[in-house]
């Protein structure tokens, strides 16, 4: 650790200072295998860089270049050259919309810990397990015989909570991923596979609208209406392409998505109907439609199916039943504590498990784990008494703990600088999946950084990490609106719906070019419904969505991919031929057995050196600072190993 200010004015004092220096250890590339599009070979290639101690205005700096840390090992994509290009997003705190998705999170959360919400709309105890039935059995086998449901058996079925839209949707879900598991999961995948989990939405009125009319126009008559839809089948589509060898491919037939939407509806009729609603597929999507009842809202009771109820009760009696439900709910407790980073052994229990369950690692190491989450170069600054430059918990990492009733349910790690939060990865409480707690602490988090600027006024974003554009799974970033892309050339942030068109056309965009682009070029916005969807093809994606769309919450939810040092390699002699020419390293700052000296004075510290040492020496320290930029090399001590 650097402990003293050197005379090159390396960074003692300042906002994000304290006396010390940014020293950094080493540089070089990484290629690994890809945990994006999965790869099967080293075709991920970032920058890297090990820190000893970083100053968090040093950091910050790094962030707003496109790097990031796992731990202590700092990386940054190589963005020209790496199959998945990355883009540092980031929210302004205060210009924060929150989305109906978002706020009915909030509302969940809100009536769980008001117990009226219990776990048993998607908590693994109370999934059914359904009949197993093979692919291969016909279409017309006489073993499909539907069964309809009642509206009683429905309601008695799924728990008394059912009266609010979104736990309706969280049943239709459920009902989506039995079919799956009897349709896929097993013999036909492997049940090593991880298969998505299906999430359903609401139908907006626009696309209602559409997808309504032009089915009137096209078969005449009267139209059921479209109330959901889900388009878990790309999803599948996308998995089992990835999961299956061409020749298995080609013995199963069909696997598109309009076939295994097809699948899926079939299963679910033979499991029974929905009473009210009748499931079909259009497209690749599973839709649900109603030609007597229209969505339910917030706070309409779900009672509006019972006229189609076997056994019937009168909505006297109902009243009185809900009432004293609601009076026999016990309220929970929610508490929230940050801590400076450290070790505890209550997070690394509840870590595991989350490893374990939701990312499916066999075995979880405290030292990875203490590597990955607890290990920090930031350097930790205290509040100062009336200074409204650092925030009343100081700068530096933190992990941010989240409690019902006393219990743990989630951690959030996270990095405190002079102008954000760095959120960098959450663990949660797998029994807990219903209550969405990524998107929860998330919209935790935007709320802390609003209060949190009343006493710092410079902390006012939100950075969520990268942004890749090619991976549906990262794409529910984007949904945090409105949200900004760093440029990859520039380091100039561009509105993410600005420079959406530049991306839809290519991986790699220099995406400040958006102002340059004629307006013919750029592609109109249009609703994408679910009959026109798997018509809107992404040149790079296997799974076409909507870009607002947020995944299940069961991969890369909250963070960026773990890098560990087994990932780091040395650079190889093919990657050398980067231009570095006019790169300036004059005034780099060298680390020498604990004195530190500037690059052109080092000959007359040394004496004089190799001429073949010096050019390898020259070179790395021109790719260095290319990469971090002329003011970080010459503010940032470079350590030589």
């Amino acid at each position: 650790m650097a402990d003293g200010a050197s005379s090159s004015g390396a960074g003692a004092g300042g906002r994000g200072g304290g006396g010390g220096e940014s020293v950094v250890i080493d540089y070089g590339r990484r290629r690994t295998t890809c945990g994006y599009c999965r790869s099967t070979g080293p075709t991920s290639i970032s920058h890297g860089l090990w820190a000893n101690s970083l100053k968090a205005d040093d950091y910050q700096a790094l962030l707003d270049r496109g790097w990031r840390r796992s731990g202590s090992f700092l990386y940054k994509p190589e963005m020209e050259r790496t199959c998945c290009p990355a883009y540092t997003i980031r929210l302004k705190a205060s210009d924060f919309i929150c989305s109906k998705e978002q706020d009915r999170v909030l509302k969940r959360m809100q009536r769980f810990l008001d117990g009226e919400l219990e776990p048993q709309v998607g908590s693994p105890q109370c999934k059914n397990n359904p009949t197993k039935r093979s692919l291969n059995e016909p279409m017309n086998s006489p073993t499909l015989k539907v069964s309809r449901v009642s509206a009683y058996e429905f309601q008695t079925a799924t728990g008394p909570s059912l009266d609010k839209e979104d736990e309706f949707i969280s049943f239709l879900s459920s009902k989506i991923n039995e079919a799956i598991g009897t349709c896929f999961q097993g013999g036909m995948v492997g049940s090593d596979v991880e298969l998505p989990k299906a999430v359903v939405k609401t139908v907006k009125p626009q696309v209602k609208k559409k997808v309504g009319g032009a089915a009137q126009e096209k078969k005449g008559g009267a139209v059921q209406d479209l109330v959901y839809s889900c388009n878990i089948s790309f999803q599948l589509a996308a998995v089992i392409k990835r999961a299956l060898s061409e020749e298995k491919r080609a013995v199963l037939g069909d696997l598109s998505p309009n076939c295994i939407a097809e699948r899926l509806v079939l299963t679910m009729e033979h499991h029974g109907e929905i009473a009210g609603f009748a499931v079909k597929a259009c497209n690749g999507h599973l839709n649900f439609y109603s030609a007597t009842i229209q969505p339910i809202q917030n706070h309409t009771s779900i009672d509006t199916c019972a006229q189609a109820s076997d056994r019937p009760t009168s909505s006297k009696q109902s009243s009185v039943n809900k009432n004293d439900a609601r009076h026999n709910k016990k309220a929970r407790k929610l508490e929230f504590k940050m801590a400076r980073s450290h070790f505890d052994p209550e997070e690394f229990a509840l870590y595991q498990r989350y490893q374990t369950k939701v990312h499916k690692e066999k075995t979880v190491t405290e030292s990875s784990y203490k590597r990955f989450l607890v290990d920090t170069p930031i350097v930790p600054i205290r509040p100062r008494s009336g200074d409204n430059t650092v925030p009343p918990c100081g700068f530096g990492s933190f992990h941010q703990q989240y409690r019902i009733d006393g219990k743990l349910v989630a951690v959030g790690v996270v990095d405190i600088l002079p102008k954000c939060l760095s959120s960098k990865y959450l663990f949660w409480d797998p029994d807990l999946a219903f209550l969405s707690l990524g998107k929860y602490t998330a919209l935790k988090e935007i709320d802390w950084i609003k209060t949190t600027q009343k006493s710092c006024p410079s902390l006012e974003y939100y950075y969520l990490g990268y942004y890749i554009h090619s991976c549906n799974k990262m794409r529910y970033k984007a949904a945090y609106r409105p949200s900004e892309l760093l440029c990859p050339v520039r380091y100039e942030w561009v509105r993410y719906d600005a420079a959406k068109p530049l991306l839809d056309k290519s991986l790699y965009s220099v995406i400040s070019d958006f102002s340059t682009m004629a307006q013919d070029e750029i592609p109109q916005p249009h609703a994408c419904g679910p009959c026109d969807e798997s018509s809107a093809k992404n040149d790079h994606s296997e799974t076409p969505i909507d870009e607002d769309d947020e995944d299940s919450e069961s991969d890369y939810d909250e963070s960026d991919m773990m890098v560990d040092e087994e990932m780091v390699h040395s650079e190889s002699k093919g990657d050398t031929a980067e231009d570095c020419s006019g790169v300036d390293v004059e005034n780099v700052i060298m680390d020498l057995s604990g004195s530190r000296v500037k690059y052109k004075e080092l000959h007359s510290v040394v004496g004089p050196i190799d001429r073949r040492h010096l050019s390898e020496l020259e070179r790395q320290l021109s790719r260095y600072a290319k990469v971090v930029g002329k003011e970080l090399s010459d503010r940032i001590v470079y350590s030589l190993s």
